[in-house]
């Protein structure tokens, strides 16, 4: 019998005013019953223009926050394994696209894809309608990590790394052509499809397989530690050896299957929260142009 599961859900609706159009904004595809926005006026926005002044950001709030029902198809480890995402009304919508980003105050939404101490690799189908969370395969077996993963695992909706842009910051690598990765290091384990507000704090670069792969290193704000954390060397200080940890993990696990280690650029080290913060901004931007059908979406659902 399929299980049904409800998580919370964050704000559903999100403005921003683009950087680089006074006119252009991104919203969120699900639908809320009340808005509250402000704009900035027609004539400041003209001052802003006639001054080259960077533009004032639309401010949005949601004022209506449904809940998320995550619902599992067929029995976990199998092939046929899903687990859909529906908001409040019933309707099927997409953890990729459909949940926001951001939440505003450096908060953000996360989806939990593999939970912390468990090694099945669990991923969002970006090739399947609704983009569901399923096992990967390969070779048409299911997929497991040689040995359990330590934290949360799982992505950043409304983000994608592009296949056509290289990184002139690590070694020109190209996007893997997913939703940006988050390593959650807080002390409670996900369920799958749980989504959580998270914080950045750092981020590592990782090349695999000469594709440049972002591990966003962030906790969860109700973590009772996430108060003590908010950049690269708070970790260091309250989590001490974990960003070896993480960076030693998944240089590694792909070695048991004989597979050479992975890279990772920006001098094998963490960068810090602003270069994070940097990297969802332009992986956010990427997945906006992606949706729009500015950049061909090849066999990636868009649904």
């Amino acid at each position: 019998m399929a299980a049904l599961r409800t998580v919370a859900a964050a704000n559903v609706i999100q403005c921003r005013l683009a950087s680089n159009n006074a006119n252009s904004i991104v919203i969120s595809r699900p639908a809320v019953l009340s808005l509250r926005c402000t704009f900035p006026s027609v004539k400041a926005l003209k001052q802003q223009r006639c001054l080259h002044a960077k533009p004032r950001g639309f401010t949005c709030r949601a004022l209506y926050r449904p809940e998320i029902e995550t619902k599992e198809e067929n029995n976990p480890q199998t092939l046929d394994y899903r687990v859909f995402f529906f908001d409040k009304s019933g309707k099927k919508i997409s953890p990729w696209h459909d949940i926001p980003l951001q939440l505003g105050d450096g908060v953000f939404n996360f989806v939990a894809e593999i939970p912390k101490e468990s090694s099945a690799k669990m991923e969002v189908a970006t090739e399947e309608p609704y983009t569901p969370i399923k096992q990967d395969t390969k070779k048409g077996k299911l997929r497991y990590y040689p040995y359990n993963i330590n934290w949360n695992y799982g992505l950043l909706p409304q983000t994608w790394e592009d296949p056509s842009l290289a990184n002139a910051e690590v070694e020109g690598a190209f996007g893997d052509n997913d939703p940006v990765d988050v390593v959650e290091i807080g002390e409670r384990q996900a369920k799958i499809g749980e989504v959580l507000k998270v914080k950045p704090l750092a981020a590592l670069a990782m090349i695999d397989e000469g594709e440049l792969d972002w591990k966003i290193v962030a906790i969860s704000v109700d973590d009772p530690r996430a108060p003590l954390v908010n950049d690269v060397n708070d970790v260091e200080k309250h989590f001490p050896g974990t960003l070896t940890a993480i960076r030693n993990w998944f240089r590694d696990y792909k070695i048991p299957d004989g597979k050479p280690a992975n890279k990772f650029g920006l001098g094998d080290k963490p960068a810090n929260k602003e270069h994070a913060l940097k990297v969802i901004a332009e992986t956010n931007e990427s997945w906006a142009k992606l949706v729009k059908r500015s950049i061909p979406a090849g066999e990636l659902s868009l649904a």
